[in-house]
């Protein structure tokens, strides 16, 4: 079947539009006037001159100065009289060479696609042109000349990999690259005066070679995407990083106060004591006894007050027994009723034991202070090499777009994106508030405590 249609596009060669034939018609009078007034001059006019001995001579001059003039003179007709037939307008050869020097060139993303534009408008005799670029699943107008504000023009959904019809378009064309459709071109036609066949062959042509031009624009275009995001994502950890700095000293100092409110003013007050307790000693053997009971109890104090600081700082059960344990000793808060259930959860590297800890205590303590008297589950899940946890209360929740989370959330968050993981905060009025967030595992658990 390919064999019979190069056979039928041999014996019938393509139409000539109008202007080509006229083009070529241009062309050879020229060439006909030139060789009939390079014979006249020569053979005739010297010839009646010299006599007719020098015949010969001027006959195989004027053959000389034909042959060496035929394609100087071919080309200034033939540019002339693409003038004169096309006006202004480039010739469907000038607009896919000036095509090619964009492909060839390095011009800004916006600019290649004006000019291409301006050259198909320019080469087509169309009213306007109009390149349009494909973003993800829609064909976006990127340019137009004359030049008009193409926000007014709406995205086109696409459908497969075929062109949908375009707004505001006499002829339609897809732009491929390698199969793949990224793009295409509309055209409208000036009232009155519609594309000629040679036109239409021209818009074929240029859309066939336009789709590198495209291909390479989307590249561009994804590329600084991509640049904006990594930019966005390295202001927000430079924005991380600021606050988990803040967040250690703030921490620092909380456990400076501790020590200075908490454990030191107990161990004044047994220093204190044991002075005492010596001066009386020898005197009042009795008193001396009762101190003793006192000292016992300010010890026994300054232990619980140096456990509970260590709770805050990093628990002993989180390292000794893991997360599921150090989690279970919040079931025991005054304030709301807590459960922890866990599926799979095993040992795992410290800082993300520490990290889920952490999380799920600010959780707790925000329970507590926001949903008093609600009951609060506590749920730790190993699957799909993630570490899953979530705090769910039934408390009386709130509207996330009217409430700024604060900076426990916030410290949370950071907690987990330093892991990799991420964390997600739902709640709505009388439906409570979750909590959830997933830290992925590494591949071996060698460092897990």
């Amino acid at each position: 079947m390919a064999r019979e249609a190069i056979e039928d596009a041999v014996r019938r060669p393509p139409k000539l539009s109008a202007p080509e034939v006229l083009t070529r018609l241009l062309v050879l009078s020229a060439l006909v006037v030139f060789i009939g007034l390079v014979y006249l001059a020569l053979p005739v006019g010297l010839g009646s001159l010299l006599g007719s001995g020098a015949g010969t001579a001027l006959s195989l001059a004027a053959t000389a100065v034909v042959a060496l003039g035929f394609a100087r003179v071919r080309s200034w007709s033939g540019r002339g009289a693409q003038r004169l037939v096309y006006g202004e307008r480039a010739t469907p050869y000038e607009v896919l060479t000036k095509l090619s020097d964009r492909m060839a060139g390095s011009y800004p993303t916006e600019d290649v696609l004006l000019h291409m534009a301006q050259i198909l408008v320019l080469g087509s005799g169309a009213a306007t042109a109009r390149v349009w670029l494909r973003v993800g699943n829609e064909l976006t107008p990127a340019a137009t000349w004359p030049e008009v504000p193409d926000g007014s023009v709406p995205p086109v959904s696409l459908s497969d990999n075929e062109l949908p019809p375009l707004p505001g378009a006499h002829h339609c064309l897809a732009v491929r690259h390698l199969g793949e459709m990224i793009g295409a071109i509309t055209v409208t036609q000036l009232p009155g005066s519609p594309l000629s066949p040679a036109d239409l062959r021209l818009l074929d042509d240029f859309a066939a070679q336009a789709g590198l031009v495209l291909r390479n624009v989307r590249l561009t275009a994804e590329l600084a995407n991509s640049l904006d995001a990594i930019s966005a994502q390295a202001a927000e950890i430079r924005a991380s990083r600021r606050r988990i700095v803040d967040a250690q000293d703030a921490e620092r100092r909380q456990v400076e106060r501790d020590i200075h409110d908490g454990a030191q003013q107990y161990l004044v007050a047994l220093m204190v004591q044991l002075r005492v307790t010596e001066t009386l000693a020898g005197r009042d053997p009795d008193r001396a006894q009762a101190m003793v009971g006192d000292l016992r109890r300010v010890v026994r104090e300054a232990l619980d007050t140096l456990g509970d600081l260590a709770q805050g700082i990093h628990p002993p059960v989180l390292t000794a027994h893991g997360l599921a344990a150090a989690l279970r000793r919040q079931e025991t808060n005054p304030v709301v009723r807590v459960s922890v259930e866990e599926q799979d959860v095993g040992r795992y590297a410290i800082e993300v034991e520490a990290a889920v800890y952490f999380s799920c205590l600010e959780a707790l303590n925000n329970a507590s202070k926001h949903a008093p008297g609600s009951n609060v589950v506590v749920r730790l899940v190993e699957a799909d090499g993630h570490l899953a946890f979530s705090v769910r209360d039934d408390g009386s929740g709130f509207d996330p777009e009217e409430c700024r989370p604060g900076s426990g959330l916030g410290n949370m968050a950071d907690r987990v994106a330093a892991l990799g993981g991420v964390l997600d905060i739902t709640s709505a009025p009388s439906r409570g508030t979750m909590v959830a967030g997933r830290v992925p595992l590494p591949a071996s658990n060698e460092n897990a405590a």
